[in-house]
């Protein structure tokens, strides 16, 4: 059998943080109002060794939200009651979206972001702060000289950016004393740009690790809804094979980029999370992952 190319391995952050787990919990969708089914959620997440959680202050504003910083707040009651679960995480957020201007990483804003972060979920050291989308008013050099001083004040272990361009990072890291861990981008099977668009190329050269976001593209490559007949076809080959379902196939297509992101599971149903657990676990060789890029794509590759 030709080799596996699915990454199964831990992924290595910098700021003496724990290595993370190729399968992250995403809480953008984390709105229930039961404290039970919200501990839950991330304890079944981080026993199946999802120890990256991924949060932002705007997560809550929609998605079934009561607001801004709902997602955030929710998370600092789990952490409450069950404060064992806080050092069994990686605990990440983004600021820097400020509804309705819509984004502002002027070092006034972004340091009052990052504070409140800390105060809704209760913590006194944000692991991983990510710039959740870049502010083109916003100078980089300013937005580095922030990012450092919450480093050097101990209230973010490491920083990172959400959604920037290739060109965007560089300028912010030519700027940084600290380095730039992690870069999240869209990333699935019914979205390449990433592979194409020099992210995942900068992630390989600087090595930043890939956060990617909506692995699912928003649920279609679970549901098949809005999905190309022929990427739908060729998933559910794969999944037949591995007897698997198509979404853990899917998961296991972002996995399997030699620059070995994370898949962001956006799911908040448990039995969700334990059945995409197994993406890990699935074989794709590059007869697979090439199948995939070329039914995504709808046309034959060059």
């Amino acid at each position: 059998m030709s080799d596996n190319l699915v990454n199964a391995g831990r992924r290595d952050l910098p700021g003496g943080l724990a290595s993370v787990g190729p399968l992250a919990l995403g809480l953008w969708r984390f709105t229930t109002t039961d404290l039970d089914d919200a501990i839950a959620i991330v304890d079944t997440a981080l026993d199946l060794g999802m120890n990256l959680v991924d949060n932002a202050d705007v997560y809550g504003f929609d998605w079934g939200g009561s607001g801004f910083g709902a997602c955030e707040d929710l998370l600092g009651r789990v952490l409450a009651a069950r404060p064992d679960l806080r050092d069994r995480m990686v605990l990440a957020t983004k600021g820097g979206i400020r509804p309705a201007v819509p984004y502002d990483s002027s070092t006034r804003y972004l340091r009052e972001a990052c504070e409140a972060s800390l105060q809704r979920m209760g913590v006194d050291r944000i692991d991983l702060y990510q710039i959740h989308r870049p502010d083109s008013y916003a100078h980089p050099g300013e937005v580095a000289a922030t990012l450092d001083a919450l480093v050097d004040e101990g209230k973010v272990a490491a920083v990172g950016v959400s959604n920037h361009t290739p060109s965007q990072v560089a300028a912010l890291r030519a700027h940084l004393k600290a380095p730039l861990a992690t870069m999240q981008p869209e990333f699935s099977a019914a979205h390449l740009d990433p592979m194409r668009d020099g992210t995942l190329d900068q992630c390989a050269e600087t090595g930043m690790v890939p956060l990617a976001w909506s692995p699912l593209a928003g649920g279609r490559l679970a549901t098949g809804v809005d999905l190309a007949p022929d990427l739908l076809s060729v998933l559910d080959g794969l999944a037949e094979r591995e007897s698997v379902d198509r979404a853990t196939v899917a998961v296991a297509f972002v996995l399997a980029h030699p620059t070995a992101p994370v898949a962001i599971l956006g799911t908040q149903q448990p039995a969700r999370l334990e059945a995409q657990a197994r993406a890990s676990a699935i074989r794709l060789d590059r007869n697979d992952v090439y199948s995939i890029v070329q039914a995504s794509d709808g046309v034959p590759l060059p």
